[in-house]
């Protein structure tokens, strides 16, 4: 990985992390308006949260994106289809 490379992913750490912490203080305020308009006993997780389901989905794809099918993994999948399709030279 070179240096542009590793300042990109840097990056996009620091704005994935951003995330998480704006999604939890969100998730934070909802559960807490809920739970204090409703009373802890009516208190459903489904009530005003279709947000978060959302949000929740489109980081849980980030977060595949940035941690698992990375620079790496590209690197290696590339690697393998090469060695698939190397054909012997014909003289």
């Amino acid at each position: 990985m070179n240096y542009d490379q590793a300042q990109q992913r840097v990056k996009e750490l620091k704005k994935f992390y951003k995330s998480i912490l704006w999604f939890g203080i969100v998730a934070f305020i909802i559960f807490f308006d809920d739970i204090f308009e409703k009373g802890i006993f009516n208190f459903s997780l489904w009530d005003g949260s279709i947000i978060l389901v959302i949000w929740g989905i489109i980081l849980t794809v980030k977060a595949v994106k940035l941690f698992i099918l990375d620079s790496e993994w590209e690197r290696s999948v590339m690697e393998k289809e090469m060695r698939k399709t190397k054909d012997p030279i014909q003289f």
